[in-house]
């Protein structure tokens, strides 16, 4: 009796540490999605920022001059 009120006793210790292991993770991951949130929001004012600043390289169809051999 006494070999299996140790083992039950063993089993909620290790069932206490992952509860507070997995409590830890699940903080991190919210930490986390916040970061990538706050990044992806911040990589489409940047990508705007960029279109508004810089024209594209490609002329206009009207802006090209013909090939020399027509």
């Amino acid at each position: 009796m006494e070999n299996m009120l140790q083992r039950i006793e063993e089993l909620e210790m290790k069932q206490s540490f992952q509860d507070i292991t997995i409590d830890e993770l699940n903080q991190q991951v919210i930490k986390l999605n916040d970061i990538i949130a706050m990044q992806q929001e911040q990589f489409k004012l940047l990508v705007t920022k960029i279109q508004t600043i810089e024209p594209s390289n490609m002329a206009s169809q009207a802006d090209e001059t013909p090939p020399p051999h027509y």
